[in-house]
Parts: C-alpha cells; sequence; structure tokens
C-alpha cells in the first residue's frame, strides 16, 4: 500500500504549529512535530544584567506571563540564596492560580469543544446540543467562559498592577503588600466566580465535586442528576465519550511534574519544589510507582532540531540555543527534545495528579490509560481544586492585612552563581536555568511544558510524545484530520512559549570564553 504524506497546520492553539505525517492504509505511521517559528529569547538575555529578566521573560507568553515570571524570581533567589516572606508566598501563588483558571476554562470552552461543532458531526446526535453551547462566538458556554475568564485574572491586576507581563515579583518578594481593599475585591471576585463555575461548568458544588474519588463514583455522579449531565463537564464528557476520545492518543506512560504552589508555611530555605497541590516526580504508568523529582536528571537534545549541534543530550544549565536552519537535513523544527532520565515524558494536569496520587484522576487512568478526554478532563479537575486553595490562600491574607511582602536590603548587585526555578504553569513543567558571571547573564535556558510535549525525536531516535500519540491513528479524512485536532489541543499546545526573535543584523551570542 503507497504512503501519502500530507502536511498539517493546527489552528486554535497558542503559535504556529505544523505536523508532517505518513499515512498508510488511513492510518498514521509516522509524525514529525513542526515548530515553525524562532524567537531567541534565551540569546536575548545573555549578557544583560539579570534584573532584566524580570521585563523581558513574561514576554515569552501573554497567557503564562506569570508563571514565566515566577520561574525567574525562583531561579534568581536560588543564586542568591534569598527566601521570600510568607506572605510574598502567598500572593506569587495566588495570581499563579488565577492565572492558570482562566487559561484552563478557555482552553477548555475556547478551544477545545469548539471541535464538537465540526460538520463532520452534523449527524451525531450530539450536534445542534455541541453547537448551542460551544459554538465559537455564538455557543452559551463559549460566551461564558469567555466573560468569566476575564474576570479572575483582575485578581492578578489587584496584586500586581497589570496582567499579562507584570513584573511584580522580585527577588526577596513582591513590590506591594496585600491590603484590605485588594483583598475583599479579590474575594468577591472568586466567589463570583466559583459561584458559576459551580453552576454551569459542575452543576454542583466544589466539594460535591472534589469527594468524587473512584470510576464508578464519577460516572455514577453524572447520571444521577439532569444538571450534572447538563453541566459544561457533564456535556463534554458525553460528546467526548460518544467520540471515543477515551480511547484516542495515549502517548508516553512517564509523567512529569516540577510541583509549586509551595504552602508558605512549608518554605524551608530556598522554595523549589511545592508541597501544596501538587508535588514533585515522575510517575511511571507502567509501574504505576512515582519517583521524586532529579532535576539534574533533565537533558536536551538537538539532533532533528535546527539548533548548533552537540553530541548526545546537555543538561539545561550546560545548554545553548544556538540557531543553524538546515531545512534540507534530517532536522525538522525550532523546538528541541528534553528528556528525562532518558526517557520521553508528558507533562500536564494529567501528569501532576498521577504524581500527587489524586484519587479520582488516578482511578480514571487506571481504568482506560493516558487519553484525550482524560487529560482535558483533568484540567478541570484542576481547576475546582485551584479554586479551593485560592480560596483558602485569601483567608490567610485577610487574617494578616499589610504583613511584610518583602526581605529588606536585598542588594540589586547579584553574586555570581548558577540557579533554576521550577514551576507548574498552566500546561505543566516550566523550568528556567540561568548562570550569572561578572554581574552579566552567562547562559539563560528555558525549558516550557509544550518543549516536553512537542518534542522531536531525540539523538536515539525516539519521538517525542505528540508524535508517539499520533502514530498508529486511523484518520477517516487526511484532508481534514479532525482527530489529530482532537489529540493535540488536549494538551493546550503553546508553541509561542517553546520555540524560542533576535534581530538578524545581531549576532548570535556566546558568553567570551
Amino acid at each position: 500500500m503507497a504512503k501519502r504524506t500530507i502536511q498539517l497546520a493546527l489552528n486554535r492553539v497558542e503559535g504556529d504549529l505544523e505536523f508532517q505525517l505518513e499515512l498508510e492504509a488511513g492510518k498514521i505511521v509516522d509524525a514529525r512535530c513542526v515548530g515553525t517559528l524562532y524567537r531567541g529569547f534565551e540569546q536575548i538575555l545573555i549578557g544583560r544584567n539579570p534584573w532584566d529578566a524580570l521585563v523581558i521573560t513574561p514576554r515569552i507568553c501573554g497567557i503564562c506571563s506569570t508563571a514565566q515570571l515566577l520561574a525567574t524570581v525562583k531561579a534568581l533567589e536560588h543564586i542568591g540564596g534569598i527566601t521570600p516572606p510568607p506572605a510574598a508566598v502567598r500572593i506569587r501563588h495566588l495570581c499563579l492560580m488565577a492565572e492558570i483558571v482562566q487559561n484552563d476554562l478557555r482552553q477548555t470552552f475556547l478551544f477545545f469543544t469548539a471541535d464538537f461543532c465540526h460538520p463532520k458531526y452534523a449527524q451525531q446526535a450530539f450536534f445542534e446540543q455541541a453547537r448551542s453551547n460551544f459554538l465559537p462566538f455564538k455557543g452559551r458556554m463559549h460566551l461564558e467562559a469567555l466573560q468569566n475568564s476575564r474576570h479572575i485574572v483582575e485578581l492578578i491586576a489587584l496584586f500586581g498592577g497589570q496582567w499579562p507581563h507584570s513584573s511584580f515579583m522580585v527577588p526577596g518578594g513582591v513590590t506591594h503588600p496585600a491590603s484590605d481593599n485588594q483583598i475583599i475585591d479579590a474575594l468577591t471576585i472568586l466567589q463570583q466566580f466559583t459561584r458559576w463555575f459551580e453552576q454551569r461548568v459542575l452543576g454542583c458544588n466544589l466539594e460535591v465535586w472534589l469527594n468524587l474519588a473512584t470510576y464508578d463514583d464519577f460516572f455514577n455522579w453524572l447520571s444521577a442528576k439532569a444538571e450534572h449531565a447538563q453541566s459544561g463537564i457533564g456535556q463534554f464528557t458525553s460528546i467526548s465519550r460518544a467520540l471515543g476520545l477515551h480511547t484516542l492518543g495515549q502517548g508516553t506512560p512517564y509523567m512529569l511534574s516540577y510541583g509549586s504552589l509551595d504552602t508558605a508555611d512549608s518554605v524551608r530555605g530556598h522554595p523549589l519544589m511545592g508541597q501544596n497541590l501538587n508535588n514533585a516526580g515522575c510517575y511511571n504508568g507502567i509501574t504505576g510507582l512515582t519517583e521524586a523529582l532529579d532535576q539534574n536528571a533533565i537533558s536536551e537534545h538537538v539532533q532533528y532540531s535546527w539548533f548548533q549541534p552537540y553530541p548526545g543530550g546537555l543538561h539545561p544549565s550546560k545548554g545553548v540555543t544556538i540557531p543553524d536552519y538546515q531545512p534540507h537535513s534530517e532536522r525538522y523544527t525550532w523546538c528541541k527534545a528534553p528528556r528525562y532520565q532518558d526517557h520521553v515524558v508528558q507533562t500536564g494536569p494529567l501528569a501532576d495528579a498521577l504524581v500527587q496520587g489524586e484519587p479520582l484522576i488516578t482511578a480514571l487512568y487506571r481504568a482506560e490509560g493516558d487519553n484525550a478526554w482524560l487529560r482535558q478532563f483533568a484540567r478541570l479537575r484542576r481547576t475546582a481544586r485551584l479554586l479551593n486553595s485560592m480560596q483558602a490562600s485569601l483567608k490567610i491574607l485577610a487574617a494578616s492585612p499589610n504583613e511584610q511582602h518583602i526581605l529588606r536590603g536585598i542588594s540589586t548587585e547579584l553574586q555570581d552563581g548558577e540557579g533554576y526555578g521550577l514551576v507548574t504553569a498552566a500546561r505543566g513543567a516550566l523550568g528556567h536555568w540561568v548562570e550569572v558571571r561578572e554581574g552579566k547573564i552567562r547562559r539563560y535556558q528555558v525549558v516550557t511544558p509544550t518543549a516536553w510535549n512537542a518534542s522531536p525525536k531525540d539523538s536515539a531516535g525516539r519521538h517525542g510524545h505528540w508524535e508517539q500519540s499520533l502514530i498508529g491513528l486511523k484518520v477517516d479524512d487526511p484532508d481534514d484530520p479532525v482527530e489529530i485536532g482532537h489529540i493535540i489541543r488536549s494538551h493546550d499546545p503553546c508553541l509561542v512559549c517553546t520555540v524560542h526573535v533576535a534581530k538578524a543584523e545581531q549576532p548570535y551570542q556566546v558568553w567570551p570564553g
């Protein structure tokens, strides 16, 4: 049977994404994930004052700028041995949680469920219901998610002055304390958002939803009341499973989470790893065991990427990002290939929940494995947990308004050294590695969540996670492969962050010596 090669540009993702796919008898037999844009943030930062990174890195992405800023601050605090005050930790992570909630609601009801309205499904029983709820800019859930997600990031503007691209976090804390008025306004915004989320997305209150712990618990809940079935998550689930999305998109069984959202009371020394909503580690889906995270086990490969080549993989602290565009070689993307303990891994809300041992997600994973529906479901499950944690954080801040928000006497002259900041962003594991010498940034490396998921083949020829999740997929219409959209969008792609523009006339930089 002759093979057919198709080139697919995927829309409704953050950034530019293409796939080169080989099909045989309608089945994908090879896949190449192509990041088509080079931006060069690592190059832009070389030679600058380390504090410049606080303004530059939030511009990496307009969706997860809070997470990028926090990763930078943690890396600089690591170098300086700086531990911020508890109130600063709470404010930082309150803002990060708000950003994640905004992203997750928009990704679900603006990007993912829009595919349920594809003309291919016009004869399906759910089609008119899908259009009335999820049709872009007309469906009820689409419009409500757009409106309400806009309000939740007002919390970041309250504490950080603006969103996106805030710069309110600095080594040693945040730039402003949490005042009474800010806390009251934030509580009002959060309560209004939570009420809408309970009524329209869940069809029940947070407590009932979060008490669901087993496979049977969830499906019994789904069928118990009409408001459950007609909720946003109820309709998303019933349509997804009618389309068989719970059987599609299985990739690597290794799940990576950096942990984050440190509880202020648990901060001891430099808060690299969080112990609140999700722990740091790698979950092995084959054995069901979780190992503690070892950031030294991370490496990046470039054999199939358009960067200056080096043998094998390099730890990000030793890595370089020097473009070397060779379009007619075996290389095919601006994405690097990160690996953990030499494994291809995936990251995101599903990985976070499995590393943490979250009961319901773990039960669903054990029953059906990783799949497009479960990744998206884990995202909405996380939203409920975040809303609970945001409420708790605000109550603690309210008990001691205007508490110390920054350490005094922090020098803007950062000492020489190496540091890293690991954060759980909306899309999963985000890491920044920075080296400072003679008061300037000598090396800066960013490994984003989508870099893990969208990686090309590595030095050993192993496909990245997205590529693995597509190989073997049966495509009904190669000219309009909606199945691919379901699988890739379940990861919430962000190629803008991943394919790290320096001006063409500027030479690419390597620190002298």
